[in-house]
């Protein structure tokens, strides 16, 4: 169960520790069509019928695209000291080849300049799931040219911005990418084939590894390179072997597909057991692992709860709430015997449970998986039905006590050892949250989807003191 939030004494972090927020591009930007800017997958799948609530997109989103100035200063307002945002990738490559656009690159240099200009540390993403629409036509992920095609984007980003950016993640989530992009089919580009999304995640590693060595051919060395994996806490229901074997199943295709080859250079044997009745991994190639294993600066985690599986009948009716959307077709390919249930405990609006143990709990176990090797958490948040009162402020205690739950998770897991060197909350402001439109609010402030005002929530007044003071105030601070 959760820990108690209200510690007795002040829970305070290292003078260095980076107090962050995160955005992505598609669900922020808007200006889908300016500056020579291409469709994305997520352009079309937001406009394809049924597949977003609402059948809502991203082409006007936030309008940060315009309004970037005033959300950095914004930003400098509460207090924070990074901001971390994706790159679109057809907004700098419409094609997914060939030459750079640079007035799509100048909104990116333009954005890096006013972040320094205000003290706030950039760290840019290179992809958060929108693959330019050309590439997905030519088959997307499951083709391995596409990881060639994402090393040559990573270098152009890389030369343009990376005498001002320290801090580089080449992938968000790849197992988003591949297994509800390709899978499940409840994230673009909506396909659902099995095989497809085993070949979609080792070309996403691979376009993980070339892109880390494009990115370091193109950079000053001081750079920082990473990846942010949404790595699961798979916990089983019972200590049942057939339950603890469950486990072992979801967390080869959660974890251990990516970090197995990015951390150790090989894919887990029990993964190749799991699946060979849905491929033959034929498209590893000789000298795939070693292109994939680079040796790494940082490694970016995002957490949101964790997950609790048992085996079952494949022919039964069993619980399978993995929490990642409503579909026919799972995102675990390989593991229909097993069933997922619902972790006891409060729940945002997502449905997720709130539990801050498993974010020390996944912190200590990538100290394991690579040590010394400095961890960022890049993902962190919660989703709740926020809404202004009459004076237009916008209260939200319920997110201020996941904040401090899961900050002071993080500060314990530093105390236990691991090397812990900043957070990103998701998200900075409300925004298109993926096929569930507009209907889930994760941002810290407050936007009125009418007139786009920004207003920041008292949640991102408390985590502003907290990124000043470097010590978490208590929960009832910022009310």
């Amino acid at each position: 169960m959760p820990e108690p939030e209200t510690p007795a004494t002040p829970v305070t972090f290292p003078p260095a520790f980076l107090w962050g927020a995160a955005t992505s591009a598609y669900q922020i930007e808007g200006a889908v069509r300016e500056d020579g800017r291409t469709p994305s997958i997520w352009d079309t799948f937001s406009h394809t019928p049924g597949k977003t609530a609402g059948g809502e997109h991203g082409d006007i989103a936030v309008d940060h695209y315009h309004r970037f100035r005033d959300d950095v200063a914004l930003m400098a307002d509460l207090g924070l000291t990074a901001y971390r945002f994706s790159i679109s990738w057809s907004r700098v490559q419409p094609t997914g080849r060939g030459p750079a656009v640079q007035r799509g690159l100048d909104f990116y240099r333009n954005l890096v300049d006013e972040l320094l200009a205000h003290g706030i540390k950039p760290a840019v993403t290179l992809y958060h799931w929108d693959l330019p629409q050309e590439l997905e036509d030519a088959g997307g992920w499951p083709e391995r040219d596409t990881a060639y095609r994402f090393a040559e984007y990573a270098q152009i980003v890389g030369e343009a911005l990376g005498d001002r950016v320290e801090q580089w993640i080449t992938l968000n989530e790849p197992w988003c990418s591949a297994f509800l992009g390709y899978g499940s089919g409840v994230h673009a580009p909506g396909r659902t084939d099995a095989a497809a999304s085993l070949k979609a995640a080792h070309h996403l590693n691979l376009a993980h590894g070339l892109g880390t060595s494009a990115l370091r051919a193109a950079m000053p060395a001081r750079n920082s390179v990473a990846i942010s994996l949404n790595s699961s806490v798979v916990r089983p229901y019972s200590q049942d072997p057939a339950d603890l074997a469950a486990v072992q199943k979801i967390d080869d295709l959660a974890n251990g597909v990516f970090h197995g080859p990015i951390l150790h250079g090989a894919y887990p044997e029990t993964l190749f057991a799991a699946t060979e009745l849905i491929t033959d991994w034929s498209y590893v190639q000789d000298g795939d692992l070693a292109a994939i294993k680079q040796p790494l600066d940082a490694l970016g985690l995002n957490y949101y709860t964790p997950a609790l599986v048992s085996a079952t009948d494949p022919d039964s009716d069993g619980p399978r709430a993995d929490g990642h959307g409503a579909s026919s077709h799972s995102p675990w390919p390989g593991a229909d015997d097993v069933a997922f249930h619902q972790t006891p405990g409060e729940r945002t609006e997502m449905g997720w449970t709130i539990d801050p143990t498993g974010l020390h709990d996944l912190i200590l176990r990538y100290t394991r998986e690579a040590p010394g090797l400095p961890l960022y958490i890049t993902e962190n948040g919660a989703a709740y039905d926020d809404k202004p009162d009459p004076d237009g402020r916008v209260h939200d205690p319920e997110r201020i006590a996941y904040l401090h739950g899961h900050l002071r998770a993080v500060r314990r897991a530093i105390a236990d050892g691991a090397d812990v060197r900043g957070y990103y909350l998701w998200s900075l402001m409300d925004n298109f949250e993926w096929a569930y439109g507009y209907e889930k609010r994760f941002g810290a402030v407050y936007v009125d989807y009418a007139t786009l005002a920004r207003t920041p929530k008292s949640s991102a007044l408390w985590y502003g003191q907290a990124a000043r003071s470097g010590t978490l105030p208590p929960v009832a601070s910022a009310e």
